[in-house]
């Protein structure tokens, strides 16, 4: 997509050391709670839940975990009340930032956001501020080192199932579908025996802003230092990084 945000593609490369952080499973078992509370606690009938369980898996997150976020979203256990909010602001040069937050106390939420947010050389804005910069799309990867694949057999049965767009990167391969193609996308693929490294309907930038050397290593603290509040759930953002300069920040 003309838009794509290399954001994305710095968090799939960083995604096997994301795992071993301690808040991934507090995170993993509010998606699950909330899937849950919304449609119910059935995976087979609840594909927000089904998604939220096989990325907690992945993240060999134990079963009984599972299981306890599953019974407090439909109300068998006790638990916080969450509430899911979307924050957006600005990151140096102008980078357009949009955020997925379940919390319990959204005054605590915002204060953190904030403090962070002028830390690192943005600021937070008004609800509807950046969001008209994004739109959702199904976005499926399949990481070609671990799982080799036949790109140009894969495109075409991806193509053929629904899929809206496919992008090949280093190491691994994006494919990009409508929401409400996702599913359908997703499952025809995993029938053919692919399998995903990471499957989920996200926010993908319609325009992009580049980022300067000098602000690199700026603009990715604040994004790495978004993504570990326990708080926020997805980080979205339209900075379009130099592959060189990234290295020299060291992500």
């Amino acid at each position: 997509m003309a838009g794509h945000s290399k954001w994305s593609n710095i968090k799939h490369r960083k995604s096997k050391e994301d795992a071993r952080r301690g808040q991934l499973f507090t995170k993993l078992a509010r998606q699950i709670t909330i899937a849950a509370r919304e449609g119910g606690g059935d995976p087979q009938s609840n594909f927000r839940l089904r998604l939220a369980i096989e990325k907690a898996r992945a993240s060999n997150m134990p079963n009984d975990n599972i299981e306890r976020a599953i019974k407090r979203g439909t109300g068998e256990l006790e638990g916080d009340k969450l509430e899911e909010i979307i924050y957006e602001g600005y990151g140096p040069a102008g980078m357009a930032i949009l955020l997925e937050a379940l919390t319990d106390n959204r005054n605590r939420t915002a204060s953190d956001l904030r403090h962070l947010f002028s830390k690192h050389g943005g600021n937070l804005g008004e609800s509807g501020c950046v969001s008209w910069m994004f739109e959702k799309k199904g976005r499926l990867v399949i990481d070609t080192e671990a799982t080799p694949v036949d790109e140009e057999a894969l495109m075409l049965e991806a193509i053929e199932s629904g899929a809206e767009d496919i992008e090949v990167e280093e190491n691994y391969l994006e494919i990009i579908t409508e929401p409400g193609d996702f599913q359908s996308v997703k499952e025809s693929l995993e029938a053919s025996g692919y399998v995903f490294a990471d499957a989920e309907v996200t926010m993908i930038p319609t325009n992009t802003v580049e980022i300067p050397a000098d602000k690199t290593e700026q603009a990715l603290k604040l994004l790495e230092a978004l993504e570990e509040l326990d708080d926020i759930q997805q980080v979205y953002a339209n900075g379009d990084f130099d592959e060189e300069a990234i290295a020299a920040a060291g992500a």
